[in-house]
C-alpha cells in the first residue's frame, strides 16, 4: 500500500474521532522518520491549540489504533497544532482564511512571477482569486497552482 494512499485510509478512520472532540482534522501524515515511521495528526480549533488539547486527543487516538489495528510495523503516534504558516490544502482550510494575506505558489510563471501574494478574495475549489496590493484581482486555476499559504501579517 503507499503511504499517500495509507494516510488517507488512517485520515478517514481518525477525523471523526477528532471531529467528535470539538477540532478540525486538518491533515494527517504517516511518514518514516529516520528508522522510524511516524503517525501525526495535525488538529485545529478556533483560537488555536495547546499542549492539552494534543494529549487529549493524542488519548483518544491511541485508544482507536490499538483497537482498530489499521497498522502493521511499529509506529509512533503524535498530535500536532498544524501551526500558522501551514499550506491551505483543504475546502474549509480556505474558507477558514478568506480576506487573509496568502501567498499563491504557481508551476510557471504567470504576469512574470511564480509567486503572487494578496487578501484571499474567492476559492471554489476550481479557481483561487486574490485581491492584491493595489487593489486589483489575480484569478489562477487551481491546477496551476502548487501550494497556498497563509502569510504571517504584523
Amino acid at each position: 500500500m503507499k503511504k499517500q494512499s495509507k494516510a488517507a485510509m488512517l485520515e478517514e478512520l481518525m477525523a471523526p474521532v477528532i471531529e467528535a472532540m470539538g477540532y478540525d482534522c486538518v491533515d494527517v501524515t504517516f511518514e518514516k522518520s529516520g528508522r522510524d515511521w511516524v503517525l501525526t495528526a495535525y488538529i485545529d480549533k478556533e483560537g488555536g491549540v495547546g499542549l492539552d488539547d494534543c494529549e487529549a486527543v493524542s488519548r483518544r487516538l491511541s485508544d482507536l489504533m490499538d483497537e482498530k489495528d489499521p497498522i502493521e510495523q511499529s509506529y509512533f503516534l503524535e498530535v500536532s497544532s498544524p501551526g500558522i504558516d501551514r499550506p491551505l490544502k483543504k475546502d474549509k482550510d480556505f474558507q477558514r482564511n478568506m480576506g487573509k494575506l496568502v501567498t499563491a505558489s504557481l508551476y510557471a510563471p504567470i504576469n512574470g512571477s511564480k509567486q503572487h501574494t494578496g487578501h484571499l478574495q474567492a476559492y471554489d475549489g476550481e479557481t483561487l482569486t486574490l485581491t492584491l496590493e493595489g487593489g486589483e484581482s489575480f484569478s489562477v486555476a487551481m491546477e496551476s497552482v502548487s501550494k497556498v499559504a497563509p502569510e504571517i501579517e504584523f
